[in-house]
C-alpha cells in the first residue's frame, strides 16, 4: 500500500516540460507585443524617421495701421528751431551756468564774459550824466531869470522907463539863455547815450538764451577766450548749442516716384528706434519744394501731434504715411501669424509649434485678418516659432529641422 501511494506521487517529466514550454511562449509573446507597442509609439513619434526640413515664422506683433499704410520712409528727428549761441564781443569767459540737458527760458543768462572795464566805463558815463544834468539845471535857471527880465523890460520900454540899449541887452541875454539851455539839454542827451552804450557793452558780455529750449552741446568752459567768429587761435565761438524741443519734427526722404502718395496734412505714424514699443501720431507738415538730385528724393517734414520727453534730436525715425486716420482701437499692437501656417482639422484651427526640434500640434483661436497675417487671440505666445511649410506632412511630435539662413 505504501509503495502504491508513493508511485502515485511521481510527476511526469513530459507534462512539466510541456507546461514550461507553453509559459515561455506566452512570455515571449507578451514581450514581443510590448516591444512592438513601444516601437510603434517611437515610430509614430518620429524617432525612426529622418528630420523634416521646414520653414518657420515667429509669432510677432504688428499694428493695425500697417493694413492701410501707403508708404514707408526713414529719416531723423530734427529741431526746426536750433541755435549756436555765441557772444557779440570778444572776451574771456568767467561764468557758465548751464550744461548738456539744461532747460532754458528766453532771455535767461547762459554765461558771462569778463567785463570789469566796461562796468567802470558805465560808472564814468553815469558820473558825466550827473554833471551835465547839474549844468542843465543851471542853464534852465538862467533861462527863467533872463525870460522874466526880458518880459519886464518890454513893458518898461513901452512906457519909456528904460532906454533901448537896456532893452537890447536883456533881449540878447534872453537869447543866450535859450541857446545855453538847448546846449545843456543836448549834452545831457549825449551823456545818456554814452551811458546807454556802456550798458549795452556790458549786456553784450551777458550771453542769453534767444528762446525757450534745451542745451544740446556745451562747447566752451570757464577761462576760454570767446570771440564772435572764432578766428583767433584756441578761441571758441559758440558757447552752447540749444534747440526748441517743441519744434521737433521727423524729416524723411521720399522718392520722387512716390511723392504723389503724399499730401499736406496727411495722417502718419512715427516710430523711433529708441522707443520701439511706442507709435506716435503725426501729420505731414511740409513737402520741401526742391529735390535732392543725387538721391532723386524730396524731403518731407512730419510733425508730432503729441509731445514726448523721450523724443530727442537726431534720433533715427521711420514714418508710415497712411490712407486714413488711426482709430482709437487700432493703436494697440496685435499678436499675429501668417494665415498659411494654420491647418484646419475636424473644425479646429491648428498650428505646429517648434519645440526642441519637434513639431507640437497646438489648437488656436483667431480674429481679424491684416493682409496676409491673422490675429491670434489664444494658444500662442509672442516669440514662439511655428511651421509654415510641409504642413500636410507634419504630425504631432515629428522631428523637424530648420535650415540656417
Amino acid at each position: 500500500m505504501a509503495n502504491e501511494d508513493i508511485s502515485k506521487l511521481k510527476i511526469e517529466r513530459k507534462q512539466i516540460f510541456g507546461q514550461s514550454k507553453k509559459r515561455t511562449r506566452i512570455t515571449y509573446l507578451l514581450i514581443g507585443i510590448f516591444i512592438f507597442a513601444i516601437l510603434s509609439v517611437f515610430y509614430l513619434k518620429g524617432f525612426f524617421t529622418p528630420s523634416m526640413t521646414i520653414e518657420t515664422f515667429t509669432v510677432s506683433q504688428i499694428y493695425p495701421s500697417q493694413a492701410f499704410t501707403l508708404l514707408n520712409a526713414s529719416g531723423y528727428i530734427v529741431a526746426q528751431r536750433k541755435a549756436a549761441v555765441a557772444s557779440k564781443v570778444t572776451g574771456r569767459l568767467v561764468s557758465l551756468t548751464v550744461e548738456e540737458g539744461s532747460k532754458l527760458k528766453k532771455g535767461e543768462i547762459i554765461g558771462r564774459l569778463e567785463n570789469d572795464d566796461l562796468i567802470a566805463l558805465e560808472r564814468q558815463a553815469l558820473a558825466n550824466l550827473n554833471a551835465v544834468s547839474f549844468n542843465l539845471q543851471i542853464a534852465q535857471a538862467e533861462l527863467t531869470d533872463a525870460a522874466s527880465a526880458f518880459k519886464r523890460n518890454q513893458e518898461l520900454l513901452k512906457h519909456g522907463y528904460i532906454s533901448q540899449a537896456e532893452y537890447d541887452t536883456s533881449e540878447a541875454r534872453h537869447k543866450k539863455a535859450i541857446a545855453a539851455n538847448a546846449s545843456a539839454e543836448a549834452v545831457v542827451m549825449a551823456a545818456k547815450a554814452s551811458q546807454d552804450v556802456a550798458r549795452l557793452n556790458i549786456e553784450y558780455t551777458m550771453i542769453r538764451s534767444p528762446f525757450d529750449g534745451v542745451v544740446l552741446t556745451k562747447n566752451a568752459d570757464i577761462g576760454d577766450i570767446v570771440t564772435p567768429i572764432g578766428a583767433a587761435a584756441n578761441a571758441k565761438s559758440a558757447l552752447v548749442t540749444i534747440a526748441d524741443m517743441d519744434s521737433l519734427q521727423a524729416e524723411v526722404d521720399v522718392s520722387e516716384s512716390n511723392l504723389r502718395l503724399i499730401t499736406i496734412g496727411q495722417p502718419c505714424e512715427i516710430q523711433l528706434d529708441a522707443l520701439p514699443d511706442i507709435r506716435f501720431d503725426g501729420l505731414v507738415h511740409m513737402i520741401v519744394p526742391t529735390a535732392d538730385r543725387s538721391k532723386a528724393s524730396v524731403l518731407v517734414k512730419v510733425k508730432f501731434i503729441e509731445k514726448n520727453n523721450g523724443i530727442l534730436p537726431e534720433m533715427s525715425a521711420k514714418v508710415a504715411f497712411l490712407s486714413r486716420e488711426i482709430k482709437p482701437e487700432e493703436k494697440k499692437p496685435l499678436p499675429v501669424i501668417k494665415s498659411s501656417a494654420i491647418v484646419e482639422r475636424n473644425g479646429k484651427k491648428l498650428v505646429f509649434v517648434i519645440k526642441n526640434d519637434r513639431a507640437r500640434e497646438v489648437q488656436i483661436t483667431t480674429d481679424k485678418s491684416i493682409g496676409e497675417m491673422v490675429e491670434v487671440t489664444s494658444g500662442l505666445n509672442l516669440g514662439e516659432r511655428i511651421a509654415v511649410s510641409q504642413l500636410n506632412k507634419l504630425r504631432d511630435g515629428i522631428r523637424v529641422k530648420i535650415p540656417e539662413k
